[in-house]
């Protein structure tokens, strides 16, 4: 059945606020700071997969805009927008890199420029003392071991959307059509 244009956008707008409470949620849970942005960037597939690129970029354009004025973490806001939220777009076209290699040094390259300049704005613009005194305290071994651990991390992220993707194809996109 062919999907109207105010099905995809109710389908949007309701994947839009389950992001955000995962944000939010993420915000509760100290431990979520990266965890959260993570899960709300896997809810982009259905989307992704149902309605294209375009729908996809909306969501995440609504989501990344609500979540600055909603969620009271900004680090974990900005993970989102700056470095998580738009991968599974953005995955799609780096895996049409043929060898192996340098698709892989595509994508960690772009982890590891959004994850600079994410921290680079974060402290340069917003400045939050906790933060700053935080990276003052442990000093460069301590943040080049974070950011090998974030590296470790999006790749996990990246393998779970290579089995999750397929997953949603396969077993629940069927399942939703028998149903809407």
């Amino acid at each position: 059945m062919r999907k109207t244009e105010s099905q995809k956008i109710a389908l949007c707008g309701v994947l839009s606020a389950l992001s955000v409470v995962v944000l939010l949620v993420g915000n509760v849970l100290q431990i979520g700071t990266y965890a959260a942005p993570m899960l709300a960037s896997f809810l982009l597939i259905p989307v992704l997969e149902d309605y294209g690129k375009k729908y996809a970029l909306l969501l995440y354009a609504v989501v990344s805009l609500l979540s600055l004025f909603l969620v009271p973490d900004k680090e974990l806001v900005l993970f989102y927008v700056l470095v998580l939220g738009y991968y599974p777009v953005l995955r799609v076209r780096l895996n049409n890199i043929r060898r192996g290699v340098l698709r892989w040094m595509a994508k960690f390259g772009c982890f590891n420029a959004a994850v600079v300049v994410m921290y680079a704005l974060l402290i340069v613009v917003l400045a939050p003392p906790e933060l700053v005194q935080e990276f003052a305290a442990e000093g460069t071994p301590m943040l080049l071991a974070l950011l090998a651990l974030g590296n470790l991390s999006f790749w996990l992220c990246d393998r779970a959307l290579t089995a999750i993707t397929p997953l949603y194809r396969q077993r629940i996109a069927p399942r939703l059509k028998k149903r809407f």
